[in-house]
């Protein structure tokens, strides 16, 4: 699936396959195909992880190849939670362990500081953001609610990916792709937030979720934040998806002047994969997913190279 013919140089798999150890059996060693980021995103590509690039001397924490440096910390799972697929090499895991018990063990992602994280300072006052990736669902979604005294509540959102506020306690968000529950209902969504502590604004898809993203299968989603004019657009495998906003009125403050409007100027306090608080404090909203070439820039791009990547990463 991944690289339209451009394959992964023979050494680079040799070390991929010796980094993720015992998570590769000996048949699935095998070439894989990998698109570089081509020069016209690298500019503005604050973070970007493709889950084959463990950090030298400490492989529970993935390696940045954007611009910013911030490494991410592969949570509770560790080295276990890059795994192999068949369609697109090393990836990365997802998903609660003990989905049935109350615990604080989900396999994510993420990275947090209370004071903020000073490498993301390019989404310190950021105009407009975008995030994308690969993603497949590989299990039942929603997951159970493991801070739910009923055995049968289930989560209202499965976290895909996001940036989070300069004030979040881990959950709250400026930029984020995910699935929350809109009008009782499940719809893959961007949410954004431009002010902290102010509110929220989301952009939900109007076909069915699991139209959009069929287990077992790999979908591309890019979400846009534009904080000046304070529009969102949602992307799948390149092509707009169609929605609407849930909130009327102006829930992001940008009417009036001074102009342009911007996030609030904070550093965010990290980034959070596959679920919130990635300090590890508390499980909550879960994907049992795959991910992949998870991208963070401070740009919102426009259609045109959205559907380009969506093409070369594919």
């Amino acid at each position: 699936m991944r690289g339209n013919g451009a394959l992964r140089a023979a050494g680079a798999l040799v070390l991929a396959a010796g980094l993720l150890g015992a998570t590769l059996a000996p048949a699935e060693r095998a070439t894989a195909a990998s698109a570089p980021v081509p020069a016209n995103l690298r500019p503005n590509l604050v973070a970007y992880y493709d889950f084959a690039h463990p950090v030298r001397g400490n492989p529970t924490w993935e390696r940045d190849r954007g611009r910013s440096g911030t490494d991410l910390q592969l949570v509770n799972g560790g080295t276990r939670m890059r795994v192999w697929d068949r369609e697109r090499g090393p990836v990365l895991r997802t998903g609660q362990i003990a989905p049935a018990t109350a615990g604080n063990d989900d396999w994510k992602a993420g990275v947090y500081a209370e004071d903020g994280v000073a490498s993301l300072r390019a989404f310190n006052g950021v105009q407009e953001t975008t995030v994308m990736g690969w993603f497949k669902m590989t299990g039942e979604n929603p997951g159970l609610n493991s801070n739910s005294a009923d055995p049968g509540d289930r989560y209202g959102a499965i976290g895909l990916a996001g940036i989070l506020s300069g004030t979040s306690q881990g959950h709250d968000v400026r930029a984020l792709l995910e699935l929350i529950t809109v009008g009782g209902e499940m719809k893959v969504v961007a949410l954004g937030r431009r002010l902290d502590g102010g509110s929220s604004q989301t952009f939900a898809a109007d076909a069915d979720w699991t139209t959009l993203l069929p287990r077992g299968d790999w979908v591309f989603l890019a979400a846009t934040f534009d904080y000046d004019d304070g529009t969102m657009a949602l992307y799948r495998n390149g092509r707009p998806l169609p929605g609407s906003y849930t909130l009327t009125g102006d829930p992001w403050s940008v009417q009036g002047e001074p102009e342009p409007d911007t996030a609030s100027p904070t550093d965010p306090r990290g980034i959070k994969i596959g679920g919130s608080y990635p300090q590890n404090t508390r499980e909550a909203n879960s994907c049992d997913c795959r991910m992949d070439d998870l991208m963070f820039l401070d740009r919102a791009l426009p259609p045109d190279e959205i559907l380009a990547q969506y093409r070369r990463s594919r």
